[in-house]
C-alpha cells in the first residue's frame, strides 16, 4: 500500500511538472507585448504610470486625480487596455491601446454610447463633411434607420473648394465627434468630456458645446450667451452643482439651464440621454425646415424640461412664435431657390459645380448662415440673432439675388434685341 501511494504521488508530481514546463514553453512563444502585461491591481498598487507621467506630462496626472474615475478607483489601465479590433503597443512594460475610442468608454457606459449612436453627433456629423466613404455598408444601413440620407450622402462641396488644409484643421476638428474608428465604433466621448478629466461638469458648460456650435452657420453659443438663460448662468454659475449625478438632477442643482440641461439632462425626473436629437421638433439645420418624424414627442420632451421654470401658457406662446419664424424663413429661402432655379431653367446661369459663381455663395449664405441663425435665435431666445444676424441678412441677400436675376434678364433681352436688329439689317 505505501509503495502504491508513493507511485501515485510520483506520477502526480511528474504530471504537474510537465504541465508547468509546457505552460512556460507556450508562454515563451507569445510576443513580449502580450506577456509583459501587469494587472490593473499592480498599476494601482505601484503607481507605475504616475512615476513617468508626473515628470513628462504632469497636467494629465493632476486632471485624473480630480476626476470621478479616480474617486471610483478606476485605474489608467482600465481605460487604456486594448479592446477587440484595436492596435496594441508596448509601452514601457505595459500593453495598451495605441488609440482610445468610444469602445474603451462603453465598457462601463454602454447605455450612453448606444444613445449617442442614435444622435446626429454620431455618423451623420462625420458624413456631413466627408461623405459615406469611411463607413461600412452595415454601418450605413444602421444609421439610415434613424437619419435617412444623413450618412449615405455626398461629401460637402466646400471641402473640395477650400482644400484639405482647411478641412483637416477646420471641418474635421468638430465633425470628428462622429468619425468612424478602425475597431468598428463611432466617435470619441472625449470631445465633450475631455480625456483625463472625464468630467460631467465640463460637458454641462455652454462653452464646451460652443467649441463647435458657434459661428455664422450654427451660432448657438452666441445666442445662448445673449439670452436670458445665458445671462443668468453667467451670474449664478458659482451657485450651481455642475457635478450633480445626472440620474438625480434637480432644479436646486441647476436652477438655470445650459445646453445640456435642455437637450440631455434628466432634470425633474425626466430620463437623461446622450441622444441630443430626442427633444428636437424641426430640422432647423436644413435650408427649408420641416417637422421631424418625432415632432410631437420631441416637442413634449423639451417642454417637460421647460416646465421646471415656466408655465404652460408661456411655453405654448414661445413655441407658437418660434414656429412662425420657421415658416416665415422657409418662405424667404424658397423665394431665393425659385429665382435661381428659374435662371437655370432659362440657361442664364451655367449649371457648373457648386460654389463656382457669386450666386452660389449668396444663396448658400442666405439659408446656411442667416436662415439657420434666425431659426435658432427664435427657439433659444436670442432676439438680436433673429433680427439683425438673421432676417436682415436674409432679405439683404435676397435683394442681391433678385438684382442679379434682373441684370441677367436685361442682358438676355439686350442680346436678343441686338441679334434681331442684326438679322433685320440689309
Amino acid at each position: 500500500m505505501p509503495h502504491r501511494t508513493f507511485r501515485l504521488i510520483f506520477l502526480a508530481v511528474v504530471f504537474a511538472t510537465a504541465l508547468i514546463v509546457l505552460a512556460f514553453m507556450i508562454n515563451h512563444e507569445r510576443p513580449g507585448v502580450e506577456t509583459a502585461q501587469p494587472s490593473a491591481m499592480y498599476v494601482m498598487a505601484t503607481g507605475k504610470c504616475v512615476e513617468c507621467h508626473i515628470r513628462e506630462t504632469p497636467a494629465i496626472v493632476y486632471e485624473y486625480e480630480t476626476s470621478h474615475h479616480a474617486a471610483k478607483g478606476v485605474s489608467c489601465l482600465d481605460c487604456h487596455q486594448p479592446m477587440p479590433g484595436q492596435e496594441k503597443m508596448d509601452h514601457r512594460g505595459f500593453v495598451i491601446s495605441k488609440q482610445l475610442t468610444a469602445q474603451n468608454c462603453q465598457q462601463c457606459h454602454r447605455t450612453e454610447y448606444d444613445q449617442y449612436l442614435r444622435s446626429r453627433h454620431a455618423a451623420p456629423a462625420w458624413a456631413a463633411v466627408a461623405g459615406p466613404k469611411d463607413f461600412t455598408p452595415e454601418q450605413i444601413a444602421f444609421f439610415e434607420q434613424f437619419h435617412k440620407g444623413a450618412v449615405n450622402r455626398a461629401a460637402h462641396p466646400l471641402v473640395a473648394v477650400e482644400g484639405s488644409a482647411a478641412a483637416v484643421k477646420g471641418c474635421y476638428m468638430c465633425h470628428s465627434v462622429g468619425r468612424p474608428n478602425s475597431d468598428g465604433t463611432i466617435g470619441t466621448c472625449t470631445s465633450c468630456h475631455a480625456r483625463h478629466a472625464a468630467s460631467v461638469a465640463l460637458a454641462r458648460l455652454p462653452s464646451t458645446c460652443g467649441q463647435c456650435h458657434m459661428g455664422p452657420d450654427h451660432s448657438q453659443v452666441e445666442i445662448y450667451d445673449e439670452s436670458k438663460h445665458g445671462v443668468l448662468f453667467a451670474a449664478q454659475r458659482a451657485h450651481m452643482n455642475l457635478e450633480a449625478d445626472p440620474h438625480h438632477l434637480t432644479a436646486k442643482d441647476m436652477p438655470v439651464p445650459t445646453c445640456a440641461t435642455c437637450h440631455m439632462s434628466g432634470l425633474g425626473g425626466q430620463h437623461f440621454t446622450h441622444d441630443v436629437t430626442e427633444r428636437l421638433s424641426y430640422w432647423l439645420f436644413a435650408a427649408v425646415s420641416e417637422r421631424r418624424p418625432n415632432y410631437l414627442l420631441g416637442q413634449a420632451n423639451m417642454q417637460e424640461i421647460c416646465l421646471n421654470c415656466h408655465t404652460k401658457p408661456k411655453i405654448d406662446q414661445f413655441y407658437k412664435e418660434a414656429e412662425a419664424v420657421v415658416a416665415s424663413t422657409n418662405d424667404l429661402v424658397k423665394q431665393s431657390q425659385q429665382i435661381i432655379q428659374q435662371l437655370r431653367d432659362e440657361h442664364l446661369v451655367a449649371p457648373g459645380s457648386a460654389f463656382s459663381q457669386r450666386l452660389d455663395y449668396l444663396a448658400f449664405d442666405l439659408w446656411h448662415y442667416y436662415g439657420r441663425t434666425a431659426k435658432h435665435g427664435a427657439f433659444m431666445g436670442g432676439a438680436d440673432f433673429v433680427q439683425w444676424h438673421g432676417y436682415y441678412e436674409i432679405v439683404r441677400h435676397l435683394s442681391e439675388i433678385k438684382e442679379i436675376s434682373e441684370e441677367l434678364h436685361r442682358d438676355k433681352a439686350a442680346t436678343t434685341q441686338a441679334s434681331s436688329d442684326h438679322a433685320a439689317s440689309p
